[in-house]
Formats: structure tokens, sequence, C-alpha cells
């Protein structure tokens, strides 16, 4: 089943946007970010977005308000974020703790959650998202800019809206996820986050010397010979949901020892073969799926609080032809044979290359990266309204190229119905193919 925006309009009051401080005084330091952090895959700004339902148990009380109040007690335990990135030698990133805050925008829309149900069945990409979280001018810098702009929107049927805009060098889903609970158990009335924060991002730092000991498919250089790099022009957003019946469709094609594959990955791999079919690539293209590893699972050095970027991205490499005319279960041992690959030493060599290679973006041509938040805990994030009924990437095009990372996002439906909703960005004629192509492997 797939969505996008249909022509819902509605009006936008917002009041002036000002930074909030940390409600006591905070260290004012350099603090260094991790080898992994300030690669240049990373240098680019997040929009998220949850929708809140009114609650009656919370009449008289103003979302705006309390959550206004929440942020400022939280920065002082995550002071870092109420500073600015500051570039050095060699690209090195680093965070001076100024205390000069955050963007904060107080707003009202004459717009009820029922009517954004109706236009978006609550998936990116969403209708007006340009007024739910206004781009305040000179605001969106990777360096010496507010690391993060947050807009909460009061909505006429007693509602809100929660939205935020990160700065990716500083954290990853999985820390904002962290930082956004720590927000809302202080709008509970706590006087500290239940998990306290952890900096210690040089535990991501190269070693001296650096030493690149494997092989990294996800940072080669790759010349574009074929022009196959994805347009920006016409291009198109839809989001894709994927109920039990969907998945237990995708899973059937497979062989009976994949049958219990985890549906989030399956997911993933399915996209990609599904997308590279539709890109009508070059059949000897090579095309790469970067499998993002979560680093705090994996590997047992980084402490529970750690919130800076803590994941690999190692590559399933193969061509157009292969991926497109072989079974979907050749494209799970690819990425299986490219996860087992991510040992200590493997970490270790990656965070070494960015130091030799002066901190490269992933490779562009012919790649794809999709990001499983199922597990992260954004629908969770309860600032005393009870949970979001959706939370999660306010768009599907993110990154310095769009086009190139997507996200597995947990979802309901109207009627009850969990599952995943995939959101894409591509050119029109391929998001036709592939919606086609959908229809028939799913005979929806």
């Amino acid at each position: 089943m797939s969505s996008e925006a249909t022509s819902l309009a509605f009006k936008v009051e917002r009041c002036e946007p000002e930074l909030i401080v940390p409600t006591k005084p905070t260290p004012h330091e350099w603090k260094q970010l991790s080898d992994i952090d300030d690669q240049q895959s990373f240098r680019f700004q997040v929009p998220m977005i949850h929708f809140y339902p009114q609650n009656p148990n919370m009449e008289g009380r103003d979302p705006v308000t309390v959550i206004k109040e929440a942020v400022a007690k939280t920065l002082v335990f995550y002071y870092p974020f109420a500073g600015r990135v500051r570039e050095k030698f060699g690209k090195k990133l680093f965070v001076e703790c100024t205390g000069e805050g955050v963007l904060f925008i107080e707003a009202n829309a004459d717009v009820s959650l029922q009517q954004f149900q109706d236009s978006s069945s609550l998936q990116p990409p969403f209708p007006c998202m340009d007024q739910l979280l206004y781009d305040v001018p000179d605001s969106d810098g990777i360096l010496d800019s507010p690391l993060l702009l947050i807009q909460v929107t009061r909505l006429k049927c007693g509602g809100f809206i929660f939205a935020v805009r990160f700065n990716h060098t500083i954290t990853d889903g999985i820390g904002m996820a962290q930082f956004l609970k720590a927000i809302a158990e202080m709008a509970r009335g706590a006087l500290a986050p239940s998990i306290l924060p952890v900096w210690k991002r040089a535990l991501l730092n190269s070693r001296d010397p650096p030493r690149v000991t494997c092989l990294h498919h996800e940072y080669d250089e790759v010349n574009d010979i074929n022009d196959t790099t994805i347009t920006l022009d016409n291009m198109v957003q839809h989001s894709f949901f994927f109920g039990p019946t969907e998945i237990s469709i995708i899973h059937r094609t497979l062989p009976t020892h994949f049958h219990n594959y985890p549906s989030a990955e399956l997911l993933m791999i399915f996209i990609w073969r599904l997308r590279t079919i539709a890109l009508q690539l070059s059949p000897e293209e090579e095309v790469r799926l970067l499998c993002v590893v979560n680093l705090r699972t994996k590997f047992n050095y980084l402490p529970l609080g750690f919130y800076g970027n803590a994941f690999a991205l190692p590559a399933a490499l193969t061509t157009a032809a292969k991926l497109s005319q072989n079974s979907l279960d050749y494209a799970i041992e690819l990425v299986e044979n490219a996860k087992a690959k991510v040992t200590e030493e493997y970490v270790k060599s990656m965070v070494d290359l960015m130091t030799v290679k002066g901190r490269p973006h992933f490779t562009v041509v012919g790649s794809f990266l999709m990001a499983d938040l199922t597990e992260a805990g954004f629908e969770d994030v309860d600032f005393g309204w009870e949970k979001a009924i959706y939370a999660g990437p306010a768009t599907g095009k993110v990154g310095l190229v769009p086009g190139l990372i997507s996200f597995c996002i947990p979802s309901k439906m109207r009627n009850g119905e969990k599952g995943i909703v995939v959101p894409l960005y591509l050119p029109a004629p391929a998001m036709e193919r592939l919606v086609e192509e959908l229809d028939a492997l799913l005979k929806i």
C-alpha cells in the first residue's frame, strides 16, 4: 500500500524563534567528535515529526510550555546540544559547549489531526512540512549553527505536533531517541533522565598510527562513467506500508530456512532489489546496499547512555543484473556475508580509514542505505499526552544526495493494523515502475 501527500492546506501562525538555554550553568569546553561522527556522510540535518492526539487527562496543560521547560532542563545534562560545531585542521569536528542554546518555535495551526490522517495516512511526505518545521534562515549549517531546531504546533483538535531537526554529526537515530525520551521524562516530572548521557567519543577514534587492515567497499571511490547517479530532476516521494499480510507474502517467496528472517531487514533487502529494477541501471553497474550495523549491540565497549554515531555501513556488493535476475535469497546471502565482516578489527580499520582518506562520504554511485528505526523507540516518547500516533522521519528526502537513504519506520494504520512504513524518493518514471512491480508482487 502506498501513499503520497494530498493537497491539504492550512494556516500556521508562528511566534518568533527563540533560543532555549540550559536552566543551570554548564561547562564551557571543547568536546571532540569521534572519527565516525565527523565523516562527510553525516554532515546533514535530519527532520523528525511526532503527532500527538488530545488527552483529556492533560486538560489545562499547554504542550508548548511543558516541552519548552523540559528541553531547558534536559540541556543541563545534554549540554553539548546547546553548543556549536566547529571545524579544525584536517576537517576534524569539535563541539564548543557555549551554552548558546537550541532553536525553539511555538506555533498554532488551524487543522486537526484527523485531517492529517485523511490526507497522508500519517506517512511521509506530510503536507505543509515547511510550516510544521520552519527553516529559520541561516540555521541549517553543520558548522557554527544551532544543533537542534524544535517546533511545537498546537492543533485545533487539542492535539499537537512535535517536530525536530538535528545535526547528524552529533548523534544518530538511537542517540536522538535517547535524548527525546530524556526530554519526555523531564516533561513528566523527573529530576534527571533515567539514562544519563555519556560522551566518550574517543572510543571511536582512530589508532595512532592509523592502519586500514580491511576492505571497505562502502567507501570505494567510484566514478559515474555510466551517468547512473540519480538525477534530481522530476523527483517524487512515496511511502509504502507493509503490514503482516504483505510481509508474509514476501516471506513465502523465500526458502524455508529464511521464513523467520527479521521483517525490517527483509524489507530493506526487498526494497533494494525492487528499487534497482525500477531504476533500470546498466546490467554491469555495481550496486551496493549499505547495511547499518549498530555497534552498541554488536560489541560491549560502548557504555549505556552513549549518544554519538555508533554504526558501521558494510556494503553488500553485486551488479544490477545479478541482483535483479536472482531471487531474493541471493540478496539476503550477500547482506548476511557483508554484516558478518563487521568485527572489532573491521570497525577500527573503518575508523582509521576516516583519518587516512580525509573523512570521506560513503560511495554514492549505485548505493542505497536503509536505516531500521523499528527498535529505536521514537514512538515511545511521551511528554505526558501518551505515545505519539506517528513518530519518525518527516521525509524520505534526507542526506547530502537525496534519494540514497531511506528508513523502516514502525507505523499503525487507523484500523489498528501495525506494520512498517518505507518512504522513498525517486525519479517519477522509476517510482511508477516500482509501484507497478510492487503491486504485481504483492497482488494488492
